[in-house]
């Protein structure tokens, strides 16, 4: 009976450094093959960059934009959604100028008073939020060419209608002053100091909401995969439900479209 204990217990020691090789072995084979798959992908994508491929899941990049009337910022997160498409979110700040805005300066000459701008009552700044598609038309080639990139998206635009004050002389007393039917005649006058500056005015901003449509081409001439280095040209429109007057003597306008071009960096992961 004790022999037959001591065989069995024997049996099952054997058995379970059996197994335990076995299983030792199946994961250095797992590892090994967990080893290989990513020198095989990493192989891969440095052949795809050496051919000029754009291969990434996220990127992010960051503008600076000239308009047709104006200027902006803009801030752009993508996901690949397969090897061309991309889903993208845009965050842009922008300022809408009037075609008749002129800088000017005061009777004081521009050594002593500020520049202003004569008749404008109004800036006008946008903060849009957007969702759009990015697809990819050509591969660089090479890693020395360059990717073309088309871009279409819209979204909320939320228009901020600022006062633009002026500083002015009345009868001996200098002032800030911004367009009202009772200072009509003294903001049109000759006695003009200068503009009052940029932070003068916030606290009467008017909201007006809005819809934005942008669309564009980009013209990526990055040396590597992992960043972008692109010039971007494109058209864009934006459709509010207020009119906004930014001139006197000009009609209010509730509809804006434009021209741009962009200078564009990021990085892809």
């Amino acid at each position: 009976m004790k022999k037959y204990i001591i065989l069995t217990a024997l049996a099952f020691v054997c058995l379970g450094s059996m197994a335990q090789q076995r299983g030792g072995t199946d994961r250095r084979d797992a590892k090994a093959m967990k080893k290989e798959e990513k020198r095989q992908r990493t192989n891969a994508i440095i052949k795809q960059e050496e051919e000029g491929v754009l291969s990434y899941n996220k990127h992010n990049a960051f503008g600076i934009e000239l308009r047709s009337n104006g200027y902006g910022i803009f801030l752009e997160k993508g996901k690949m959604v397969s090897p061309r498409w991309a889903n993208i979110y845009t965050l842009e700040l922008t300022e809408i100028l009037h075609q008749k805005e002129e800088r000017s300066s005061s009777a004081q000459g521009f050594l002593l008073g500020n520049s202003f701008k004569y008749g404008k009552i109004n800036n006008f700044y946008q903060a849009k939020l957007g969702f759009g598609r990015q697809y990819i038309f050509g591969q660089k080639g090479n890693k020395n060419g360059i990717a073309v990139i088309g871009t279409a998206q819209g979204g909320l635009s939320i228009g901020l209608e600022k006062p633009y004050y002026l500083q002015v002389n009345d009868d001996g007393d200098d002032r800030d002053i911004k367009y009202t039917p009772e200072d009509s005649a003294l903001f049109v006058s000759g006695n003009i100091i200068g503009s009052s500056g940029f932070t003068r005015g916030w606290s009467e901003v008017k909201v007006r909401p809005g819809l934005f449509a942008k669309t564009s081409l980009r013209f990526d001439f990055g040396a590597y995969n992992e960043s972008i280095t692109a010039i971007e040209i494109g058209i864009s429109a934006e459709a509010y439900a207020k009119a906004v007057q930014q001139m006197l003597f000009s009609d209010p306008k509730r509809f804006f479209a434009q021209l741009h071009v962009a200078v564009v960096f990021g990085s892809r992961k």
